[in-house]
């Protein structure tokens, strides 16, 4: 996803925003410091709530954000604002100057603050960037966590909690456990009876690998009322593009009569139901 990148944000890019084109936002009274009633962190970041906002969750500092801001040197000027564009910004709050990230982490949603950042926590006298102790006015509309990761990790290699059930696996009634790797798409759940394509590696509790799709190159086929009832039961709670891990036992994988005994362990995706 692209986000319009603020002058306040992703300090190491080679250009600050260009100068605006609209009136100027007006700075306020107090933009030549912080006065008496604002209340200033051990790193000398001060900050005076100017509207409260609701709840009490805070963003974290690796959170995307979508605030409203203007800025001000302390002399008056203006020298960048989302509101002179009438749009909101949205950006990871530790892509941004240190002032920023420690400040909204402050905040609430809801609320609007203004900030007064002493020029170490702000540009540091970078060359081309506001100079000075910098005053912000931020609201903050809203907050979430970024999206996980994806790490090229080897579907074919024995996951760590291969052992045994990990405390924050979920259990159904008849002992499967579970865990969502990656959530997948919509509300469709396959039949007992359905067709469904999957790509899978399978492993006994000490680690051994010993069926994947993976090591074919090639997804696999079948009919759930075909499978060991661990999979029959654990694809029913799934949706398309989804992969979970499940730890079946005996009972409900191979029962002493197939190509491995004991417990076993699955990483399964749902690529479709057919």
């Amino acid at each position: 996803m692209k986000y319009r990148v603020p002058a306040i944000a992703l300090i190491a890019s080679a250009a600050i925003a260009t100068a605006l084109t609209v009136e100027p936002i007006r700075a306020p009274d107090d933009v030549a410091g912080p006065p008496a009633d604002a209340e200033k962190t051990a790193s000398g970041l001060a900050s005076k709530v100017l509207m409260p906002g609701k709840g009490t969750t805070h963003p974290a500092s690796t959170d995307l954000v979508t605030v409203h801001y203007s800025g001000w040197t302390t002399d008056g000027k203006n020298f960048d604002s989302s509101l002179s564009v009438g749009k909101p910004v949205t950006f990871p709050l530790d892509k941004v100057i240190a002032g920023w990230t420690e400040g909204v982490q402050l905040m609430v949603a809801g609320e609007k603050r203004r900030f007064w950042i002493p020029e170490e926590l702000a540009y540091k006298g970078k060359e081309g960037r506001p100079a000075g102790m910098l005053v912000f006015d931020v609201e903050l509309i809203s907050f979430k966590s970024p999206a996980p990761k994806e790490t090229s990790v080897d579907p074919t290699k024995a996951p760590g909690d291969v052992q045994r059930t990990p405390a924050d696996a979920k259990r159904t009634g008849t002992g499967l456990s579970y865990k969502i790797l990656k959530p997948g798409k919509g509300a469709r759940h396959p039949e007992a009876t359905s067709s469904v394509t999957v790509n899978y590696s399978g492993w006994t509790t000490d680690g051994k690998l010993f069926d994947s799709t993976y090591e074919r190159h090639e997804p696999a086929t079948f009919r759930l009322n075909r499978v060991i009832p661990g999979w029959t039961e654990g694809l029913q709670l799934m949706v398309e593009g989804e992969k979970r891990r499940f730890w079946i036992p005996e009972a409900m994988a191979y029962a002493g009569n197939g190509p491995v005994s004991g417990d076993l362990v699955f990483d399964i995706e749902l690529i479709k139901i057919n």
